[in-house]
């Protein structure tokens, strides 16, 4: 069983929905970062970390990917056109979606005075972002096709961080039904479960 160390509330509930897509059985390990426990295993102290065996993981892309690649599931192959792209919207949504979000997180958390400039360039880094988004995706019902890939998953952490967040989120058309579409996969209702029994 693999363990994830982490706070629901962080990029672990990524490596938890990954493995609910997979049909993984996994332990929730509630941890903060910079912990003694965490900074055992990564001198860095963020989280999440996957425990697999003797192996300690770190950085939830890295993680969410490698469970895909172990057990074949929510992603392409490797050295395949189709996971070029895939890896591209990975990529795309790590600088792009994901980085606005964190910086305007960073900015409240350690460096108050700046905060209130640095919210609005990070909000409209965000619009610009998901505009090119929707381009991208047109009327696909995932960002490959039919297929739930890595970068939904990630987009769609990223979609539900914004909404707590305060930032412009779409209220409806083709994103709307995108992100609306993620949260009503099986597996992330079974994670959303999950995590309101570990946090009780």
């Amino acid at each position: 069983m693999y363990k994830v160390i982490g706070n629901p509330r962080s990029r672990a509930a990524r490596i938890y929905w990954m493995l609910e897509e997979l049909g993984q059985p996994y332990e929730i390990v509630l941890a903060k970062p910079h912990s003694p426990e965490v900074l055992a295993l990564n001198p860095g102290g963020k989280i999440p970390v996957l425990i697999d065996g003797d192996a300690a993981l770190t950085d939830s892309v890295a993680i969410v990917q490698y469970l895909a690649d172990k057990h074949d599931g929510c992603t392409f192959a490797a050295g395949t056109v189709n996971r070029a792209i895939q890896d591209s919207f990975t990529q795309f949504c790590v600088d792009e979606v994901e980085g606005a979000l964190w910086t305007a997180a960073k900015q409240g958390m350690f460096y108050e005075n700046a905060a209130p400039p640095m919210q609005e360039i990070c909000k409209k880094e965000f619009a610009k972002a998901l505009d090119t988004l929707a381009k991208r995706l047109g009327n696909n019902a995932y960002v490959m096709g039919d297929t739930f890939t890595v970068p939904d998953l990630i987009l769609g952490h990223c979609g539900g961080w914004a909404a707590m967040s305060k930032f412009p989120v779409p209220k409806d058309g083709p994103l709307y039904d995108y992100f609306k579409r993620l949260r009503e996969r099986p597996a992330y209702v079974a994670m959303g479960k999950r995590v309101a029994e570990a946090l009780q």
